[in-house]
């Protein structure tokens, strides 16, 4: 697993992924996309215990 963990750091750190990165951050900073994320996460907790004992 800390090859994974390394090279997704090598990503991060890559051209790709700080653009990736900030395009992320943008995105979060949204009140538009925040509220799609909150909405989504409010409907898969609601459908993830239905069926569970």
């Amino acid at each position: 697993m800390a090859g994974l963990v390394g090279k997704l750091g090598a990503f991060l750190k890559s051209p790709e992924g700080k653009r990736l990165s900030q395009q992320v951050q943008r995105a979060a900073k949204d009140p538009a996309t925040r509220r799609k994320l909150t909405d989504a996460v409010a409907q898969l907790r609601s459908k993830g215990g239905s069926g569970r004992r």
